[in-house]
């Protein structure tokens, strides 16, 4: 991205100074609702970032610019200072989380932009906060490690944002590396980096267009409640389980008689998806791509039809890709709207991105759009 325009604007409103940060988006290659549940994830950092330029201004508050929304939101650092602009919370958020952890901001002034796609399940957000967060921790000296940063991410979204995110979003963000997955315990947080060089194949996104947001109507914590009613119910009789990670699909099929029906699918196929990263990082470790595009196709279907978090759109997509003889194909991030995730060999690519282009715009009038993946750093410095 080039980042003339947030240089200019910061001078024009706030004077000279001021230090670049960034922070990415990310795709997840599989491992979808997961995190919160304890499981694992195996996301990567794109080379599609959050941009936050900053300087401190001693007046205890913040003055932030938001140059592709064209909007600025002036606000204290108190709780009681939260702003009204819904993007301004995330960045109001870190800065209370940071205090709550024993550190005081004496205020500051900054310009936010980027080139992560909004709504399109590439998590934005997370970005924001992790570019605002790298951006306040090296301007004032705090310290927080990488991992606390995704932590304080993790809780502006839940106290500040009302989503009930797990942690993989901030994770991948603050500690992204280039020609990398990162394969997340989210129980645990150890990870371990995973080289991702996929010889001969394409990993391209494609966005449908429609936004989603997981605040809006509380479907992305619905989902989280039923799969925290599901461990509630199993811990009666097995009290060691205190999350999905920590439960069989024998533990599951024992108590399903006593479970409403719909929180007993949605927590299979938390069981199952958290078994499917495993076997696909088993099968990269051996270069093994069919089967990890096998397991991608497993991923979307139980997506769509067990945690119903798809969409028609979503799905068509993802026959489309069926149909041209893609690798791997599913709905990525949350759901309800965004984009596919699509690991396609590369002499395929160029037919399958025209073809389903030209249906996609014939069967819901929008034409959707197209993002080739490169695994990229995480927060620092520019």
């Amino acid at each position: 991205m080039n980042t003339t325009k947030i240089q200019e604007q910061f001078s024009g409103l706030y004077g000279d100074g001021g230090v670049l940060y960034t922070a990415p988006g990310r795709i997840n290659l599989i491992g979808e609702h997961t995190d919160y549940n304890g499981g694992f994830v195996l996301p990567g950092a794109v080379d599609k970032a959050i941009y936050c330029k900053i300087k401190p201004n001693g007046l205890y508050k913040a003055r932030v610019f938001a140059l592709d929304l064209n909007e600025q939101a002036e606000f204290g650092l108190r709780e009681e200072d939260k702003p009204k602009e819904g993007w301004a919370k995330y960045i109001f958020g870190v800065c209370r989380e940071m205090n709550k952890r024993g550190r005081e901001i004496a205020g500051f002034d900054a310009v936010v932009s980027g080139d992560v796609p909004l709504e399109a399940g590439m998590s934005s957000s997370a970005a924001l906060e992790s570019a605002v967060g790298f951006a306040l921790n090296d301007t004032f000296n705090f310290g927080f490690t990488r991992q606390e940063l995704a932590l304080i991410g993790q809780a502006t979204e839940h106290n500040y944002v009302g989503v009930k995110c797990g942690i993989m979003d901030q994770f991948i963000s603050c500690l992204g590396r280039a020609g990398s997955l990162l394969r997340l315990d989210c129980r645990s947080l150890a990870y371990e980096y995973v080289p991702f060089f996929p010889d001969g194949y394409k990993l391209t996104l494609i966005n449908s267009c429609v936004k989603h947001n997981l605040a809006v109507g509380g479907e992305y914590n619905k989902r989280r409640e039923s799969c925290e009613r599901v461990v509630a119910e199993i811990a009666r009789k097995h009290p060691e389980v205190k999350l999905l990670r920590d439960a069989t699909p024998d533990l599951l099929q024992e108590m399903k008689d006593r479970t409403d029906a719909t929180d007993y699918v949605r927590a299979e196929f938390v069981i199952e998806e958290i078994q499917r990263l495993l076997d696909a990082c088993e099968a990269l470790q051996k270069g093994d791509y069919e089967t990890v595009g096998r397991k991608m196709y497993e991923t979307h279907d139980g997506l769509s039809k067990k945690y119903t978090v798809s969409s028609p759109e979503l799905d068509f997509l993802n026959e489309q890709a069926r149909q041209y003889g893609v690798t791997g194909s599913r709905v990525m991030g949350g759901g309800f709207g965004g984009c596919t995730i699509n690991l396609v060999k590369a002499d395929k690519a160029d037919a399958f991105l025209k073809g389903a282009t030209e249906a996609y715009e014939q069967a819901f009038h929008t034409k959707p759009e197209m993002y080739d993946v490169v695994i990229g750093e995480g927060a620092r410095k520019i």
